[in-house]
């Protein structure tokens, strides 16, 4: 299948209409979109060492769920990081393709992959742009939930602010959710789950009587890449598909 059929593909299943519209994601780079893709590389973000593992290794193509190019490129040179990584992949005949906001909204994608592991019930779409979700748990103490939560998602740790609720109607939005803690409160949520919220907002959570948790932003977006890697043997059984982690921010 070639790069681009690949793409049209994935498409299929990954709508672009879906996508926000400050948002930029889908092809990323491409060297050839007729050349044939036999090895794909998943991962969360696009880093240096992603991308020479992908040409060292041999790949043809990366898909990642944040965009390597997010917002123009004024120049094209290696002074830049970004535009650094996009001539080694150009140079080296490795295409990227990032699933963005379409794959936080898509059936199956990130926020219902965060359902599925929470264990959350009756999921329905919340928020602008209907990107998150909420339901219903067995209801539990918000730390017995803060404690389920960082070994479900092997976080390497829990942020959260008690609003005095017991844990039942649950909200969840992967990655940065700041955004959405009034949507999550008009949705009913007793609690809200988000990889980033913000300090402000969780000092002021009991004011706002909602519990709000922070997950860690890698930790409530990796799971899409199993969805990645499904949809990609899905198109093409025949792909050598791998999935690898590109977290560098440690925590001790």
């Amino acid at each position: 299948m070639t790069v681009k059929e690949l793409y049209l593909k994935l498409s299929e299943r990954i709508p672009e209409s879906l996508r926000e519209e400050w948002d930029n994601d889908g092809v990323m780079c491409c060297p050839d979109d007729s050349a044939e893709v036999r090895r794909a590389l998943v991962c969360l973000d696009v880093t240096e060492e992603i991308v020479d593992y992908a040409i060292e290794s041999g790949f043809d193509l990366i898909v990642s769920h944040h965009p390597l190019i997010f917002r123009p490129l004024s120049a094209v040179s290696s002074d830049n990081h970004i535009s650094r990584k996009v001539i080694k992949l150009l140079t080296n005949g490795v295409s990227v393709f990032s699933f963005h906001t379409r794959a936080d909204k898509v059936s199956g994608g990130v926020n219902d992959l965060l359902c599925d592991i929470i264990g959350i019930s009756d999921a329905k779409p919340f928020g602008e742009g209907l990107m998150g979700r909420v339901g219903t748990v067995d209801e539990l103490s918000l730390e017995d939930f803060a404690y389920r939560l960082k070994e479900l998602l092997s976080a390497d740790g829990i942020r959260f602010a008690d609003g005095y609720n017991t844990v039942s109607r649950v909200a969840v939005l992967g990655g940065d959710g700041k955004d959405f803690v009034k949507a999550a409160i008009e949705a009913g949520a007793d609690t809200y789950v988000s990889g980033r919220i913000s300090y402000n907002l969780m000092e002021e959570a009991a004011e706002m009587g909602i519990n709000l948790v922070e997950a860690g932003h890698y930790f409530t977006e990796q799971p899409v890449c199993s969805f990645f890697y499904n949809v990609i043997k899905s198109a093409d059984p025949s792909l050598d598909v791998e999935t690898t982690s590109s977290n560098l921010i440690k925590l001790i």
